[in-house]
């Protein structure tokens, strides 16, 4: 999976992510909106055959989007865990 910016200001990031469609980037946007210091945060996937998607955030104030990618990811990381672990112990069962 690439990841490439398309966009950087001191409030704003837009990240292409190739290889990866709406699951990924539903729920990247989804953590992304749990942090109170994003304005917006929405991805879009220019053509489903031919397009990577591209997330973008803008946040509030000075807080950086980087940091606020880099948690949101976290948070997926961990989601997808904890969701793992459920799952295998009700398929063992």
């Amino acid at each position: 999976m690439k990841v490439k910016i398309l966009k950087q200001t001191a409030n704003e990031l837009k990240i292409e992510i190739e290889g990866t469609g709406h699951g990924v980037c539903n729920l990247l946007q989804k953590k992304l909106l749990e942090n109170e210091e994003i304005d917006q945060a929405g991805y879009d996937v220019p053509h489903p055959l031919a397009s990577n998607p591209v997330i973008y955030v803008r946040m509030k104030g000075k807080a950086d989007p980087k940091e606020a990618f880099l948690q949101a990811a976290q948070k997926a990381q961990e989601s997808n865990q904890a969701f793992g672990k459920a799952l295998a112990a009700v398929l063992k069962s």
